[in-house]
């Protein structure tokens, strides 16, 4: 049985590895847009493939290769770092170099298909995010590992990954407490405002009454 501590580890690293794999519709001129929370230097491989709506079979057949996917990404203070047009299957790298949510758009290149007028378009997409984008098979080849070197090396990659998740939590936490404190002090203003526009109203009124009692002589 595993202790606390250890079933802690597994699902922290399955939490913070995650592979996220979907498929999804689009129309002709329709745009799917996705949220990914990244930490910052950390590698993201995202793969896809289409496949396109057959009306005699009535099911979904691999597309042809004139019909692409333009992939756009966008960091979190939405400057695009990435913008390209791929074919129908295809797989796009980025590194992130700010940390929080990124937005990744796919659209197809539909407009120039007759083929696909009409149509719909399955698209099946793969994420990975930091140490799942190593080839660890390849590296123990190019570099001649052994299994108990594979694995240090594997090891020592997801320790790095949790530093990042864990200075990204920091971030975040950071900037919920500042968003808090700044909160905390237009709520603390706003009731001083407030307090002062009652006591000015109150003198105001006090001395119009004042004026008004004299005016008909009752003071």
């Amino acid at each position: 049985m595993l202790s606390f501590p250890a079933a802690g580890v597994i699902l922290l690293l399955a939490w913070i590895y995650p592979s996220d794999s979907l498929y999804f519709h689009i129309g002709e001129t329709e745009k799917k847009c996705f949220i990914e929370e990244i930490p910052d230097e950390t590698m993201v491989i995202g793969k896809y493939r289409t496949q396109l709506w057959d009306k005699q079979t009535g099911s979904f057949l691999p597309a042809t290769p004139g019909l692409g996917m333009h992939v756009e990404i966008k960091d979190p203070d939405t400057k695009i770092i990435l913008s390209r047009q791929y074919g129908s299957d295809g797989r796009f790298t980025f590194t992130s170099h700010t940390p929080g949510e990124h937005q990744i758009c796919l659209h197809s290149n539909s407009t120039k298909m007759a083929l696909f007028a009409g149509g719909k378009l399955r698209v099946h997409l793969d994420i990975q995010v930091g140490e799942h984008t190593n080839n660890y098979p390849e590296i123990a080849a190019k570099d001649k590992l052994t299994e108990l070197q594979l694995r240090v090396r594997q090891l020592l990659d997801q320790v790095e990954q949790i530093q990042k998740e864990q200075n990204y939590q920091r971030y975040r936490e950071e900037r919920f407490r500042m968003t808090s404190e700044s909160t905390n002090q237009r709520v603390l203003w706003w009731s001083i405002a407030q307090t002062v526009i009652l006591i000015v109203t109150g003198i105001w009124q006090m001395k119009h009454l004042k004026s008004f009692f004299e005016a008909k002589k009752l003071v």
